[in-house]
């Protein structure tokens, strides 16, 4: 279900855009008249914006400050303002216990999932600031909060980004800039081909609603977090998660 006319003239960045849970929230915003610049490394890039209609598309690794900043200037400039960030750029890293968890992988997850994260916001709440308006979505995880064995850096990664967005949130409350993170379950999507099929079974095993997530289901719930709707809630979570988590 869309809603027609709800992000009619907005505007919004999306990080991780060319696939799975941030190419589904692109696809609704447009769908719902707004306007979509889509951050990504990915090789479906191009094909992503021109099934959009012929989006804006910037490739970026969201781990190099530079070119996070470069990428905020030219889709302001492309898109005129921005209304909407929606973060969701993200990696698994190893799944292995953390007394073998290689180095390399642990470094590139914090730089990925959530210095990433960080640069991203630090580089687009000035042109949220600029204009009084603004709706920063930072995609979490369930793992943040209860923490998955085996994957300690990405459950490490996503409980900081529920830190951050708290601090965010708290920040910019009052200067018209709403900051909230999601926390979904494990839902269908391409990250999943980063794991071994042990471990979905066991992030499936954990949801009382025994299966996992549908990808349209988060991305529902992040254009409401995206909308002008989501007025009165900054620096919280909100839950996707089958009912696995408890807080």
């Amino acid at each position: 279900m869309t809603f027609a006319g709800r992000f009619a003239g907005q505007t919004a960045i999306i990080t991780g855009g060319a696939s799975g849970l941030g190419y589904a929230v692109a696809a609704r915003i447009v769908a719902e008249g707004g306007k979509v610049s889509l951050w990504d490394m990915g090789e479906g890039l191009k094909s992503a914006c021109d099934a959009l209609g012929g989006s804006h598309g910037v490739t970026v690794d969201v781990s190099d400050p530079d070119q996070v900043a470069a990428a905020a200037e030219r889709s302001g400039h492309a898109l005129g303002k921005v209304d909407i960030l929606v973060c969701s750029a993200g990696i698994t890293g190893a799944t292995v216990p953390v007394h073998e968890f290689p180095l390399d992988s642990w470094h590139r997850v914090v730089a990925v999932n959530l210095n990433g994260l960080f640069y991203c916001n630090r580089a687009v709440v000035p042109l949220m600031l600029a204009n009084g308006y603004g709706r920063i979505v930072n995609v979490a995880s369930v793992a943040g909060k209860e923490g998955n064995p085996n994957a300690s850096a990405y459950s490490a990664t996503k409980a900081g980004v529920i830190g951050f967005t708290k601090s965010l949130g708290k920040e910019l409350a009052g200067k018209g800039v709403i900051a909230n993170a999601i926390t979904p379950a494990t839902f269908e999507s391409p990250i999943l081909d980063q794991l071994p099929p042990s471990q979905v079974e066991y992030m499936r095993s954990r949801i009382p609603m025994g299966r996992l997530g549908e990808v349209d289901e988060s991305a529902a719930m992040v254009c409401f977090m995206a909308s002008q709707e989501c007025s009165f809630t900054t620096a919280s979570t909100f839950d996707t998660s089958g009912g696995r988590t408890t807080y």
